[in-house]
């Protein structure tokens, strides 16, 4: 890596560290509801999340970021590497469940591998 991409990484990692921080907020506050309000239904469901991510690091700090975000914990990672398999505790939408991990952490992670 040549000394001009290191600024370039770096703002990748500090702009996946705050989507991180709001993902993480807005996830404790929605699991914390349903802690407290016990008349909501939850739809625990295991979804499939396909991967575009190529390499190993990348893969696992995906699926560290999914786990340490409340109500949702990475279960494995496919053979071939191109499915990461997610519990989420509530998912009535399974497609946008995987959108978001796609669009929130995976768009960035993919920034970095570049």
């Amino acid at each position: 890596m040549t000394l001009l991409r290191l600024p370039f990484k770096l703002l990748i990692w500090l702009q996946l560290a705050a989507i991180f921080l709001i993902e993480l907020v807005k996830s404790s506050l929605s699991v914390a509801w349903a802690v407290v309000n016990p008349r909501i239904e939850l739809n625990p469901a295991i979804i499939a999340v396909p991967l575009d991510l190529k390499s190993d690091i990348h893969i696992a700090t995906l699926a560290n970021l999914v786990s340490l975000t409340p109500g949702t914990t990475s279960l494995h990672v496919s053979d071939d590497r191109k499915t990461l398999y997610v519990h989420a505790l509530d998912c009535t939408d399974p497609d946008a469940t995987i959108s978001g991990i796609k669009t929130t952490f995976e768009s960035i992670l993919l920034k970095s591998e570049a």
